[in-house]
């Protein structure tokens, strides 16, 4: 039997393991690390590594002019909300086959081999055109690497696309998931069982069959297993499925929706799910990521706690602006901020408040264009101290521009746009401009994106939101409500 020394794609939190209180974890905010840099690790995993007592995140890494091929970073955290970096756990190779600046590197993941005695890493592995479609595998005696590349196989003969991994808390034995491309004799989603070393695969378990989905992730629990697949938009976000077992063999349910409807799983993508067993409950997390494609080395995370019953056989990712997770205890809490409705806002040039009965207050503030139409909130209760502030927004871009770029994905011919960008001032300070991306919603939807703001202590700030330019129009979204949340403790 496999040993226990890590859990991955379900990774299982050993009681006291580690003992910092956590931070907030903030879904989609612009999360930095020690050194201030923006956390670069996409379509991941996070290891909890019993010898070093700390998580482990890697992840794709991506900068501006180079958003594949930039092989695979790695960052430990004692909480899952502080992040250090420590570098390239796989640095890509000049000239080499699979692992050259213009490979494809993908949805890496990391377990420990005990048999092997060794840290094994396992990712999509392709060129540029997704011709090769293979398992990428590396090894490392230390879980930060660096990883030595040793070899690149099709997984028992079949193609490989997106990649998961998943480890079953009970027995130790560990999983391949992976879809085998958009082909017409593909878009099947494949579950298979790893040798002992996880040196290479041994037998398909279960086939989801014709599915035609992606971004594969299991979560275990005492009772059940929890399959989460995205469907296949590319870098556009869309509504993720679960299915539910009592075996890993199947018989697998039909798929649901893990989320409010044309939500879109809150703007993401699955990829993975984080199992931790606290001293007081057993906490499970969604490790979604917010892609941007116009951007992509801006793109961010959702980090959801997931309510399950197992009596009833359901699953549901729960939205939180703001929570607070006890890593030691498993315990989470949402934090709680105040409110302040666009009905008391200012609107400024062609800005108006317009009904809207889906609104927090039956308003939202709409019309909001560059720097002369904008809508102010004021009275807003600072402390003088760093604050998140969440936006909560309409983007109807889905509506789209006619004939323009992108144009509605509602209609013939329509794209997506993806995105608005606001501008957002505190106390008219117009030197220090922040900016706010709100992805597409729909019409009705009301979602919220973050910011980290200083506020003045007292009751007399204001903030103000305009419009930047997107690639295609200067307009930011429609604003329901401002909640500013307390600092960190």
């Amino acid at each position: 039997m496999l040993g226990l020394k890590l859990q991955v794609a379900s990774s299982l939190l050993l009681l006291g393991a580690l003992v910092a209180q956590a931070k907030y974890i903030v879904p989609g905010a612009r999360w930095r690390d020690t050194d201030g840099e923006l956390v670069n690790a996409h379509a991941g995993n996070v290891v909890l590594d019993n010898s070093t007592s700390k998580f482990w995140l890697f992840g794709e890494y991506k900068v501006q002019g180079q958003v594949e091929g930039g092989g695979v970073s790695v960052y430990s955290s004692d909480d899952l909300a502080t992040w250090t970096f420590h570098g390239l756990a796989l640095e890509p190779i000049e000239g080499h086959r699979y692992i050259s600046p213009s490979s494809i590197i993908q949805r890496p993941k990391v377990i420990y081999s005990e048999a092997a005695g060794q840290y094994h890493m396992w990712w999509h592995a392709d060129n540029s055109s997704y011709g090769l479609l293979l398992q990428g595998l590396a090894t490392s005696d230390k879980i930060e690497g660096p990883y030595s590349f040793v070899d690149a196989t099709s997984p028992l003969g079949n193609w490989s696309q997106d990649f998961g991994m998943f480890t079953d808390y009970k027995d130790g034995r560990t999983y391949a998931l992976y879809s085998n491309g958009d082909r017409a004799e593909g878009r099947d989603v494949y579950l298979t069982s790893y040798n002992e070393e996880v040196t290479a695969l041994d037998e398909v378990v279960h086939r989801f069959d014709k599915y035609d989905l992606e971004a594969p992730t299991i979560l275990q629990t005492e009772k059940s297993y929890y399959a989460l697949m995205s469907h296949k938009t590319g870098y556009r976000p869309n509504n993720v499925v679960a299915f539910r077992a009592d075996s890993l063999s199947g018989p697998w349910s039909q798929p649901w929706i893990v989320s409010p409807l044309n939500t879109r799983t809150f703007s993401s993508q699955s990829g993975f799910t984080l199992r931790i067993d606290g001293s007081v409950k057993t906490t499970y997390l969604y490790l979604g990521d917010q892609w941007d494609s116009n951007s992509l080395w801006e793109s961010r995370y959702i980090w959801l706690p997931i309510a399950i019953d197992d009596d009833k056989k359901t699953l549901a990712v729960e939205w939180h602006d703001v929570y607070d997770l006890d890593v030691k205890t498993g315990e989470y809490k949402t934090v709680e901020g105040k409110e302040y409705l666009a009905t008391d806002a200012i609107t400024n040039g062609n800005a108006f408040k317009q009904e809207a009965n889906f609104a927090t207050g039956g308003v939202i503030a709409t019309g909001i264009e560059g720097n002369d139409s904008t809508v102010t909130f004021s009275g807003i209760e600072g402390t003088g101290k760093p604050q998140w502030v969440s936006f909560y927004y309409q983007n109807t871009d889905d509506m789209g521009y006619g004939d323009q770029p992108g144009g509605s994905p509602d209609r013939i011919g329509g794209s997506w746009q993806l995105r608005r960008i606001s501008s957002v001032v505190v106390n008219g300070n117009v030197e220090n401009v922040e900016t706010l991306y709100q992805r597409d919603t729909h019409k009705g939807i009301i979602l919220s994106t973050p910011l980290q703001l200083t506020l003045e202590e007292g009751v007399n700030n204001t903030i103000t939101v305009g419009g930047l330019f997107n690639g295609f129009t200067y307009k930011g979204a429609d604003i329901d409500k401002l909640v500013v949340y307390p600092p960190e403790a």
